[in-house]
This record gives C-alpha cells, structure tokens and sequence, in this order.
C-alpha cells in the first residue's frame, strides 16, 4: 500500500503540475525528474553499492529440473540475479540476455520491436522460454515472446546452454532460458523506481513483497513509454522505410502469492499481465501500430509426500497476442494472431542410492487464431512423459534422460540425454554431454496463407560437447567445445522446406571473477553455423549470426559506489541465407554509475553505446546510438 501511495502521488503531482500535457508519456518524465531532484537533498550515509558479486554457487534448477549449484551442473549454466537486471536500464530483455556469452541477438529497431535470440547460433525457434516453469511463446511465429516481458517482474534468470529436449520437449535444441518472478518475503519489503532517459524515455515501478511467515506474496508493476527513433533506414526492403520516430508503451503487473500447508507442503498462485503498443515501419504514410499482449497464470502446489519422495503439480495458461491496429501495407490483415498454450505438469523427484530420480508426466494444449482466413488446422495437443536421474559419487557425476512426446499432428518423438562429469583435482574439472532434440513447426510454417508448407517435419538435433572448467575461490574458467547438426531443418522465408542437413560447431571461452574492489568477466565465442546441404547455399553461413564474438565488462566497487564498463564486439555476418546481404561487424561500450546515498535511496546513471556506432543487426533496421539513462530506485533495507 505505501509503495502503491507514492506511486499515485508521483502521478498525481505531474498531472496538477502540467494538467495539458498527456498523461502517459509526459508526467513520467516530470514525475521521474521531480523525484530526483527531491532525493538529491536527503541526508547521505554510506551503504552497501547495488552491484552484487557474481555468485559462483548460486544454485539452480533449470538444468535437470531439480536444484542444484551451478558448479554441480554438467550443463553450460548462467544465472542473471536481481542487480544484474538493474544495472540493464534502457535496455531490452534481450539485449541484456546477449551480454552473456554464447548468446548473439537482433532486433528490427529498439524496445517493443521484433527481437530474436540465437543461443550457440542457433535459430530463434530452437530457444525455449520458461516463466516459473510455465511455457510463453508464440506457437505461430514459432518463437519466444521476450520483446513484451517487463524487466520490473523479473527477480532471476537462469540460461542453459544445450539440447533439453529430454527435459522440456520441442523447441529446447540450443537452451533453455527460465524467468522467475519476484517472490514474497517475510515482513514487508516495499520498493520504487523513476527513470528518464533519451528518446524522451520515461519509466515508473513499484511493487512490494510481503509475508508472515505462513503466507508470502509479491506485487509489482510497471509502467515504460518512449518516442524511440526511427526503426528503419533507406536500405530496409519492399519500400518499407518510413523516418518518423518509432515509439514503445507498455504497462505490467504481476501478482504472486503463496501460503503454506502443513509442514512441508506449498500451494502457489502466479498472474502476469504485460500489454504494450509498438510503432514500427512497413511503408511511407500512415503509422504502423500494434499491441502486444504476454499473460501467464499458474497454480502450483508441492510438497513431500514419503520420505525422498518430493511432488509438484502446475495447471498454467499463457497467452501470446499480437494485434494489428494500423498498417501502411495493404497486404497486411488487421486483427489479433494469438497463441494460448494451456498446461498440466505433474513432476515427481525421488531420492536413490544413485541420485536423484525424476519422473514426469505433461499435456499441453495449443490453440492459434489469426484475422481474415483461419489456419487450416488451429490446435495440437501433446502428450509427454519424462525420465531423469542426476547424482555424483566421489569425484564423478552424471546426468541422464529421456523424453517421449505425442504430438496430435506429427507423432512420437523421442529425445534423450546423458552427461558425465568428473573432477581431478580440487579446482579442475571436465565435463562431457550428448542429447538429442526437436522442434515441432510452427502454424505459420504450415499454414499461412500463400507462405505455409503444410508437408513439413519437425527438425532433429543431436549435439555433442565436452569442457574443462577451473573454480578457485572468487574465479571461474570454463572452456567448452559444442558440435550440434540439425536435420530437416526449415529454411525461413516463404513456401519454407525441410533442408537436409545444417551444422554448428564452436568453442566458448568464459571467465568470472573478483580482486579486492574489481569484478571482472569476459567470455570469447567461435561458431560456425553453416548450411551442409549441396545446392546453392552448401557451406554459407546462417543468415544474422556472427562467427566471433567478445564481450567484456569490468566494475569498481568501494562502499556505497560502483562504476562499471561493458565492450561487445561482433565480426561480419549476413542477413540472408545466400550470404549476400552483408551486416558490417561492429563493437559497443557501455558505461555505468551507481551510488546509495541513503540506506534506502540510490541513484544510477547509465551510457549506452558509448562511441555513438551505427549498426544494424536486421539490413536495414537501425539499432539505438548513445543513449543516456538516470534512475532513482527506494528500497529499504
């Protein structure tokens, strides 16, 4: 209630304030601006700084789907905690995610525009996205919905690089990445945040977490608009270019509550509502629009049933809507495409004498809509059952599973995984993995009109990787070599085909550490994704990946102040599967500052793209230039 009262003061003092101005946009930016300006004149006490130290043993439970430390996974595993997202102002979810190694991204023109993940040069399709174990995405697109999803609701990440097909089923070929929300706390935990920003950037949050040791709960909302920039440029294809300034609304909220029931058993409830408007480029004249919808509600309740004998039971539905309000090309269909998935998870983990033992059965139910004609076929159900065994003895561990998937349109599939790990000395250790993966098509892929191949099969991967990681005390190296191949993958664009055979291989190099005041990390990859079909393409590279990448990013941290830098840098790659649309390489530096200035106050300012570089990950879409970004966050300690 106290965090909901400021937030409603902020709004209330910008519309008395400027009562002609609109409310959405511009009382953000006076709102933000006037609660800067007040906490400047608080009294200043040294504190702890925002930025937290890696944790080399944060544990994690994505990678064999029960927890583990992430030194215990066999897996290439990162987890992103709160700090980390908050040092990502002005940033989209997914350029933040691409600042971890092994990820590339692209983006047709800033937040709330189309963005795609390649994780190990993978297709975007081959990511699977999980928000507190519940599937998101769209099931006509075939891909993630990461573009809409509030940085503000986000407590963790955890990113597993590698096939979980075993696990998780269809679309987990190069990873999965798993979201969780913020959660309750006992006692009361309110928080707020003000920022402004470039692009007359405003954004407003507040939240709470709560609980009484019993029942627990987090409320968290969020409001963002900026006017961006122009999203296109004159080389953009099919006279799409349009210079107007391309800009992003979006309003979220998230609501999750829990409350114990006898000793060891916990029943868990989950809303998220994010809905946005995005302005984008299709041609001269009117002015594009869209609004974008992402909804996830859960029930989950688990607990202990016999002694070694853990149970957990979610009933979830997720939507994924995109809705074409405004279009300046008449091919495009105005209307709603929607993707609803509804979810039925029974997972079970049993102790044995040689680890712990994972079994688990799942439906899901996918409905798709679309405007003017309806796909020819607009649902698919899939019935899954699942088997793990993960454990350790002396100095080796393993990881095993198999998954079985009826697909009501293209059968069985069946996927599988096996890793062994083994440590020979206190700091060194290496790892080895093999599993197998699909992605079933998406509608879009099989139905849309006059694009649609309705005789496609699912792709099928297989990937081999081995590594030798070294953890001393504040520092962690790991070296991992991947060879994944993919058959009948689908080619993009229209009337898609199934291509025999594509192939990636690569090596990741990575580092995290600390000495005295500085944290560092920095992380090398060399991929090779390329199409191994003889034909015209045999041997180009995947269209919008880059062969070599490098990032890097330092902090200073000394009391209640934190300085920090970060440096990407990206080699040549193409946008087209043909290799002739060239996308020049190019390198970024972002700079940050953090102060708390009271115990519960703090400042943060942040440079993007220091060097003002232009460059396009899309041929055609523009990318942000420098960009300037200060936020005011409250968070009693």
């Amino acid at each position: 209630m106290r965090c909901a009262l400021q937030l409603a003061c902020l709004r209330s003092s910008a519309s008395s304030l400027f009562p002609a101005v609109s409310l959405s946009r511009s009382s953000l930016l006076v709102a933000a601006l006037a609660a800067s300006l007040g906490l400047a004149a608080a009294p200043s006490r040294a504190q702890s700084p925002l930025v937290a130290v890696p944790s080399l043993d944060a544990v994690v439970v994505t990678a064999t789907r029960s927890p583990m430390r992430v030194d215990e996974a066999i897996a290439d595993v990162t987890v992103i905690d709160r700090a980390g997202i908050e040092r990502s102002e002005g940033q989209s979810l997914i350029e933040m995610l691409a600042r971890e190694s092994g990820i590339q991204f692209s983006s047709s023109g800033g937040l709330g525009k189309t963005g795609s993940l390649f994780i190990r040069g993978h297709e975007p399709r081959h990511t699977l996205l999980l928000i507190d174990g519940v599937r998101v995405g769209s099931a006509t697109a075939g891909t993630p919905s990461i573009d809409n999803l509030p940085l503000d609701s986000i407590d963790r990440i955890e990113i597993v690089r590698g096939p979980l097909s075993s696990l998780y089923g269809s679309d987990a070929v190069g990873g999965v990445i798993q979201i969780f929300t913020r959660r309750g706390q006992e006692g009361f935990h309110p928080n707020a945040h003000a920022a402004v920003g470039s692009h007359r950037y405003g954004r407003l949050g507040g939240g709470a977490a709560f609980g009484d040791g019993r029942f627990d709960g987090a409320l968290q909302v969020q409001t963002l608009d900026t006017d961006g920039f122009s999203a296109t440029n004159a080389r953009v294809p099919f006279g799409n270019f349009n210079p107007d300034r391309d800009g992003f609304e979006q309003n979220a909220a998230n609501l999750r509550l829990g409350t114990k029931l006898g000793e060891s058993w916990r029943l868990e409830g989950l809303l998220l509502e994010s809905r946005g408007e995005v302005q984008y480029d299709d041609g001269p004249g009117a002015d594009a629009r869209a609004r974008l919808r992402t909804a996830v509600q859960s029930l989950q309740a688990g607990g202990r049933v016999l002694d070694g004998w853990h149970t957990k039971l979610i009933a979830a539905h997720s939507v994924d809507s995109y809705d074409t309000v405004a279009t300046a090309n008449p091919f495009y269909d105005l209307g709603v495409i929607e993707t609803s998935q509804k979810q039925f998870t029974w997972e079970n983990t049993f102790a044995t004498p040689l680890g712990t033992a994972l079994a688990l059965l799942e439906r899901l139910d996918q409905d798709v809509s679309r405007p003017a004609a309806p796909f020819a076929l607009s649902d698919r159900r899939i019935d899954a059952v699942a088997l793990g065994l993960s454990g350790s003895a002396a100095d080796h561990s393993w990881q095993a599973s198999v998954r079985n998937d009826r697909n009501s349109q293209f059968g069985n599939q069946t996927t599988g995984s096996l890793g062994w790990g083994y440590a020979f000395s206190p700091a060194w250790s290496v790892g080895a993995s093999y599993g197998t993966s699909f992605v079933a098509p998406s509608f879009n892929q099989l139905y849309y009109p006059g694009f649609g191949n309705p005789n496609l099969k699912p792709e099928e991967g297989k990937e081999t990787e081995l590594s030798l990681a070294w953890r001393s005390g504040g520092h962690a190296v790991r070296a991992a070599w991947f060879d994944s191949r993919i058959r009948s993958f689908i080619s993009s664009g229209p009337a898609p085909v199934n291509i025999p055979r594509t192939r990636i291989d690569g090596v990741t190099l990575s580092y995290e550490g600390r000495w005295s005041d500085f944290v560092f990390g920095a992380s090398l990859d060399r991929i090779d994704p390329r199409n191994e079909t003889h034909g015209a393409s045999f041997g180009k590279q995947l269209p919008r990946r880059s062969r070599v990448a490098f990032k890097t990013h330092a902090d200073w941290i000394r009391g209640p102040w934190s300085l920090g830098a970060t440096w990407a840098a990206y080699s040549d790659r193409f946008d087209d599967a043909a290799n002739a649309r060239p996308l020049p390489g190019y390198g970024t530096v972002d700079l940050r500052a953090d102060w708390r200035f009271t115990r519960d106050w703090s400042v943060g300012a942040r440079l993007n793209n220091v060097g003002d570089k232009a460059y396009e990950t899309v041929f055609g879409y523009d990318q942000p230039r420098r960009e300037a970004f200060l936020v005011v966050r409250y968070e009693p300690r």
